[in-house]
């Protein structure tokens, strides 16, 4: 396709791991996403009803980082529009790429260089863990005259591999992150450790759902996102009251990395 070169320098740029992934951007592509698409929406639909929640309340965000504009545009076909990436250098190569309805936000852990970038490309960004990033974000959605919508990201299991608030940090940093002039605090987000059973997770949405509540009262003002739940566990987060879901694998299939070395599911 048109301007794929540009898109392949960018992953040699990236590494090994992207370059491979990108070639194997046709394997990916000829996937029945439309029939994945169908399932997951099912099983919203689904898990929905069972917590008494129209499936409406709950967005499906489309966890597309490794994957190539072609798959991209596969989904876009199947009625998909938002999709998360995790860094900034190839969602920069990749965006442009893209169908020009596609949505976008960002879902990775955001170093303070990057922070104008992410600002130009994405609609929210998720993950933010500090004040000093927070207070960049401001930065630079004033110089490019804009408000941008974010979500907090807490680390709900304390664990030290993760990036991410601290439940008491983030509720005495709160007020001071509700004062930046340019930004929009729309929610909170978090990743529960890894478990082979869907069901050990909901102890962690519980706690990130009671967080948003304490968040909400001492705002005196809603915070309608809670982004939690991934291709193992998102049926559990819905019952517990997720607004919105990153799905990856369940939908476009096993990343490379996964393949490689196993591990957790977007």
């Amino acid at each position: 396709m048109p301007g794929s070169s540009l898109y392949l320098a960018g992953l040699l740029m990236m590494g090994e791991e992207n370059f491979v992934s990108w070639c194997l951007g046709g394997y990916f592509s000829q996937m029945d996403i439309a029939e994945n698409l169908n399932s997951i929406r099912q099983r919203i639909a689904a898990a929905c009803a069972r917590a008494h929640r129209h499936p409406d309340a709950v967005t499906l965000l489309a966890v597309s980082k490794s994957h190539p504009p072609e798959t991209i545009r596969a989904a876009v076909e199947g009625g998909q529009i938002l999709f998360g990436e995790n860094k900034i250098q190839e969602a920069k190569a990749k965006i442009p790429l893209c169908p020009g309805k596609a949505r976008w936000q960002f879902i990775g852990h955001l170093q303070s260089n990057k922070v104008r970038d992410a600002v130009a490309l994405f609609e929210l960004i998720q993950g933010v863990d500090s004040l000093a990033i927070a207070s960049e974000i401001s930065k630079r959605a004033e110089q490019a005259g804009k408000t941008m919508p974010i979500l907090l990201e807490v680390n709900v299991a304390g664990e030290g591999s993760k990036f991410g608030y601290a439940p008491e940090r983030l509720l005495a940093e709160l007020n001071a992150l509700n004062a930046l002039p340019r930004l929009e605090i729309r929610g909170l987000m978090a990743i529960p450790p890894y478990a082979p059973e869907a069901e050990k997770s909901r102890p962690y949405f519980q706690k990130l759902r009671e967080l948003k509540t304490q968040a909400e009262q001492a705002l005196g003002a809603p915070l309608p996102e809670l982004s939690m739940g991934m291709s193992g566990d998102f049926e559990i987060a819905i019952e517990e009251g997720a607004t919105m879901v990153r799905v990856g694998t369940a939908l476009f299939g096993e990343r490379l990395s996964r393949i490689q070395q196993g591990g957790g599911v977007n």
